[in-house]
């Protein structure tokens, strides 16, 4: 369902995606071109088709296949800024007025791309964007969980090398099942200790226990959570629901990515719903622009169309997203005032 003028108007706020899962599908074919890597379509628009088929593939190996081509055309300096610079440039387009962005360093390794070099070219794509389009940017190291501690451990590393260069925060993203942030805990002890923000993935593909367990090793913000809605109700478990909303921790979440990989059955009988009305901060994000084939106004349409949420709901959730911002304080007060300013002259209510 397309947009509609006052959606595409919205003034959003983006915590979460991934920029190896939100290239523009013309420049993903030119990199795999250059780089001489067979590519499963020959125009954009069916490469866009291609990721259409494997979002809607039931499938989450299917979902994840897109992901191999994406970080193997990624794999030079060049390609890397332009993929930054191109995802901050379309969230602007989007009506975003503050971004950040996530990706692992260390996937480009094998590729003879250094973690210190993509991290370089990564962050200085997003500068460059911040100055074309005024928009406040910026870059989250990931870390992949299922690595070993030493891999995970040179990411923070990197992460607090380059804080204050472009890098906000930190991030253990990679499968969650059987891999619990426990298995970090030095180092997200390290970083907390540091003064770095952390967002952990957790409560996607594991138990919402997953969720206070992330928050309790320092993570003020968690990458979806949406399994924290199974303790709602649950007399045993709804402390998990009172302890996040009491320590305001926000939860990114990610509606049409999580039907894609099957955290969540529709967008109408998403967690969102229950989540939003038990009171916890929370917004809406992308997590894979290319992978689900969707952008920030598309998941605001699907959210009021299938999901009952209004544009009030939407304002308030890009209101807590911009206080949840790791960007410094000067960009989250002009995010928020963009979303006051434009719901003041629509004459909304919004109590925040």
């Amino acid at each position: 369902m397309p947009a509609s003028p006052e959606i595409l108007a919205l003034p959003k706020v983006l915590l979460h995606e991934h920029l190896d899962g939100g290239l523009r599908p013309a420049t993903l074919l030119d990199l795999l071109n250059a780089r001489g890597i067979e590519s499963p379509a020959t125009t954009p628009a069916a490469m866009e088709d291609w990721f259409v088929a494997r979002a809607h593939a039931g499938s989450l190996v299917e979902y994840l296949r897109g992901f191999g081509l994406t970080v193997a055309a990624m794999a030079t300096p060049d390609a890397m800024e332009r993929v930054a610079f191109e995802a901050a440039e379309d969230a602007h387009r989007d009506g975003c007025v503050l971004a950040e962005f996530r990706i692992a360093p260390e996937l480009f390794d094998p590729h003879g791309v250094s973690a210190e070099a993509a991290t370089e070219a990564l962050v200085a794509g997003l500068a460059r964007a911040r100055r074309d389009t005024g928009m406040d940017c910026g870059l989250i190291v990931c870390a992949m969980r299922h690595h070993p501690e030493a891999d995970v451990a040179r990411s923070g590393e990197l992460a607090l090398r380059y804080r204050d260069r472009g890098v906000i925060g930190f991030d253990l993203a990679g499968p969650e099942a059987g891999f619990p942030a426990t298995m970090h805990v030095a180092t997200l002890t390290r970083l907390r200790e540091a003064g770095l923000p952390l967002t952990l993935h957790a409560g996607e593909a594991d138990v919402a226990e997953r969720v206070l367990e992330a928050v309790e090793l320092g993570a003020t913000r968690i990458g979806h959570g949406v399994r924290l809605a199974d303790a709602i109700g649950d007399q045993a478990r709804g402390y998990l629901v009172d302890a996040i909303r009491e320590r305001g921790v926000h939860l990114e979440v990610c509606p049409t990515s999580n039907v894609h990989t099957g955290a969540a059955t529709s967008i109408a009988s998403h967690p969102i719903g229950p989540l939003w009305r038990a009171g916890v901060s929370l917004s809406y994000h992308t997590d894979n622009r290319l992978m689900s084939c969707i952008d920030m106004s598309g998941e605001a349409t699907s959210l009021m169309a299938e999901g009952g949420f209004t544009t009030i709901d939407l304002i308030r959730m890009g209101l807590q997203a911009a206080r949840a911002s790791f960007l410094p304080e000067d960009a989250r007060i002009r995010a928020r005032n963009a979303l006051q300013r434009w719901a003041e002259v629509r004459g909304l209510p919004i109590v925040d």
